[in-house]
């Protein structure tokens, strides 16, 4: 698979960014610190049901079920409205999916986002979408979808084959929408991919799931990757979300022998959170996947907290037994209350579960 080539002003934005770094700002945060940080997204409330069940029905997608990845986001001028995106399995590949609701919690009017590629094509095993193109990265803010270039953009994960769960290689690719529900392919070459000149040993198996921040002129991509059995978060960068460069020193957060994270670094969700930027990421260790948090002063150099927010087996009706990862979260300022989406894994099959800062 060939790849693009980068524009000089791509190139000169991610040296200019790497040389910029402050010594202060490639420290590692103290425990102190960490703590203090991660705090206030601890001991929250988990919602009694799945707010996605297992065998959710979607229209004109049949045999679909399991759900995953969600995502949580809204539209301009409909500050009342929230969308959420997520996918589903049919046994051959991943479609996305978006649902509607006016309360954070009830869902509605499922309809298919993104389906399956063309054969042959590096997205033919499906797509995951939910890398989105916001207006404001604010752990507060709305999620609100910015038009650049007169549509709404996200990356997404794919894989080229049919015929089971995650077939490697995967890859990442680039969509647009019109109105930010069905979303189209917008470059026929996948943005990141096992086969560019600057894939590196610790991704070099299958690249995942992609999270977009736009900061001081630049575009952030935090993504996930495997080397054989192990997953690590990697950075990329951009100046026109088409086209990317790795960052030259990934991955930027990595496994802990012994620790929660010691198979997976995963899927992280980067907010700026005061002075600071904050990931929540799923790890996996210790007998399940736990959602995780790590910090950062200037979107590169992260540590990493060793203790979960919110372990696997911590719903009370055993919804995440198995697993607790994969979080999407979203701001409500009526109630000032947020609400944390993951996919909850357990005695209820794959499903989005739901934590929030206050009890509903």
């Amino acid at each position: 698979m060939k790849r693009c080539t980068i524009s000089v002003v791509a190139v000169l934005t991610v040296l200019s960014a790497t040389c910029a770094f402050a010594q202060e700002s490639a420290s590692p945060i103290d425990a102190d610190t960490m703590k203090q940080w991660s705090e206030p997204y601890r001991n929250w409330h988990y919602y009694p049901d799945a707010v996605i069940p297992a065998d959710y029905k979607i229209p004109d997608a049949d045999g679909f079920r399991s759900y995953d990845c969600p995502c949580v986001y809204q539209l301009p001028g409909k500050p009342d409205v929230w969308y959420m995106c997520f996918i589903g399995f049919n046994g051959k590949g991943y479609n996305s999916f978006v649902v509607e609701s006016n309360d954070l919690v009830h869902w509605k009017n499922p309809k298919t986002a993104m389906g399956f590629g063309k054969e042959g094509e590096f997205d033919f095993g499906g797509c995951v979408i939910g890398a989105f193109l916001y207006e404001n990265w604010d752990i507060k803010a709305p999620r609100i979808l910015k038009k650049k270039d007169g549509k709404y953009w996200t990356l997404y994960g794919c894989y080229p084959k049919q015929g089971g769960y995650e077939l490697r290689p995967g890859y990442e690719g680039v969509a647009a929408s019109e109105d930010g529900i069905v979303w189209k392919r917008a470059s026929d070459q996948p943005a990141l991919s096992i086969f560019q000149s600057d894939c590196k040993k610790w991704e070099k198996n299958c690249i995942y799931q992609p999270w977009v921040v736009e900061h001081e002129g630049a575009y952030y991509n935090f993504y996930n990757a495997a080397e054989g059995g192990s997953e690590r978060m990697g950075l990329a960068l951009s100046n026109d979300m088409i086209h990317w460069v790795r960052y030259p020193f990934n991955p930027v957060i990595g496994n802990r022998k012994g620790g929660y994270d010691e198979k997976f670094a995963s899927d992280c969700k980067v907010f700026r959170d005061g002075d600071h930027w904050t990931a929540f990421y799923f790890g996996v260790g210790r007998g399940g996947a736990h959602i995780m948090t790590a910090f950062s002063r200037d979107l590169v150099h992260w540590t990493a907290d060793p203790e979960p927010l919110y372990k696997a087996g911590g719903h009370p009706t055993g919804l995440d037994k198995q697993y607790a990862h994969k979080i999407s979260l979203v701001y409500n300022p009526k109630n000032e209350t947020f609400y944390m989406y993951y996919c909850a894994t357990g005695n209820k099959g794959r499903t989005i579960g739901l934590l929030t800062s206050k009890k509903l």
